[in-house]
């Protein structure tokens, strides 16, 4: 068998699998950082642009503040959520931080020091996540107002779409509970993820498997 060096491929995600060495990943491409980095920033600047041009819009949450767009499906409606998803957990937003900042250095050192970044589909995937960690973040350290809140507003993060599905039977999705930019980027990012496993995930395993080398350093020929 001759020894010489294994070239570069790829899978349809873009995952490195070999480099011109042999079974070694590389290194973590250096737009991989910038496609990361500039997707969390424009996510959590769009998130509290937004968030900041609503509530100074329409104000603090109030009955019968609703702006629609599509008469009684789609709108503008300021809300405060004090907890997490569906309002559960009020009152905990130093564990939902914690939970954050954790999630973001886990996401960072996956990225990056796993080099799960080689991936293009799992960089824009967690570069969207991460700006809607950030974006929300941000609302539960209670940043977002210095003019003295009511308690049960102080650290909660800012909603404003507003989305009614009267067809649907089901009373959560009439109104669905107001969101915002951040949760959108959060609900894009997973369901990306979910996506890249199934679409990938089996054909990557198969790879991986096949890139291991013979017990004896040799192939058969």
């Amino acid at each position: 068998m001759s020894n010489a060096p294994i070239k570069s491929s790829r899978d349809n995600a873009g995952v490195l699998l070999t480099n011109s060495v042999g079974n070694t990943p590389r290194g973590v491409p250096a737009n991989r950082y910038v496609i990361y980095f500039a997707l969390a920033a424009l996510g959590v600047g769009l998130d509290l642009w937004t968030k900041h041009a609503i509530f100074r819009w329409r104000g603090l949450p109030r009955a019968g503040n609703v702006y629609w767009l599509i008469e009684h499906r789609f709108g503008i409606e300021t809300s405060v959520n004090p907890g997490a998803l569906f309002g559960m957990g009020a009152g905990f937003w130093p564990l939902f931080a914690v939970l954050s900042v954790l999630a973001l250095v886990g996401i960072i050192a996956w990225l990056f020091v796993f080099r799960a970044a080689a991936d293009r589909w799992i960089n824009v995937a967690l570069g969207l996540v991460s700006g809607g960690i950030l974006g929300n973040l941000y609302d539960r350290l209670g940043l977002w107002d210095t003019t003295g809140l009511l308690p049960e507003l102080q650290h909660g993060v800012r909603d404003w779409i507003l989305f009614v599905w009267p067809e649907i039977k089901l009373k959560i999705f009439n109104p669905w509970p107001n969101f915002n930019i951040a949760d959108s980027l959060l609900v894009t990012g997973a369901i990306m993820l979910v996506v890249h496993a199934f679409l990938w995930g089996g054909e990557r395993q198969e790879r991986s498997a096949s890139a291991v080398p013979s017990p004896s350093g040799r192939g058969s020929g």
